[in-house]
């Protein structure tokens, strides 16, 4: 079969691997967060490696830059919905620090 560039890129695998962490994760969440935050996270993890595959197809340098900027900052945003996981008490420190990591 066939792999695209992106299926080679070492983050993407990562990135793929932390959105399938994130989905056993939130599994525990409040039912009362599947609309608020368990979906935010879940979302949020998915377009990371979504901005880093969707880069690589951009045909200048610009473009794939800024693709991956993308995928960086909102690497951010799922660190901030994880340090709200664990301040609210949804996760671990142990789950946090496996997840920041």
């Amino acid at each position: 079969m066939y792999l695209f560039s992106f299926e080679k890129l070492e983050v993407w695998k990562e990135a793929i691997h932390l959105s399938k962490e994130i989905y056993k994760v939130t599994s525990s969440f409040p039912s009362e967060e599947k609309f608020g935050l368990t979906s935010q996270i879940k979302r949020a993890t998915n377009s990371i490696a979504a901005n880093l595959a969707e880069g690589t197809s951009r045909i200048t340098n610009k473009d794939k830059a800024h693709f991956t900027t993308i995928a960086f900052s909102t690497t951010m945003e799922v660190l901030n919905h994880l340090i709200l996981s664990k301040e609210l008490e949804f996760i671990s420190e142990e789950e946090y620090q496996k997840l920041r990591n």
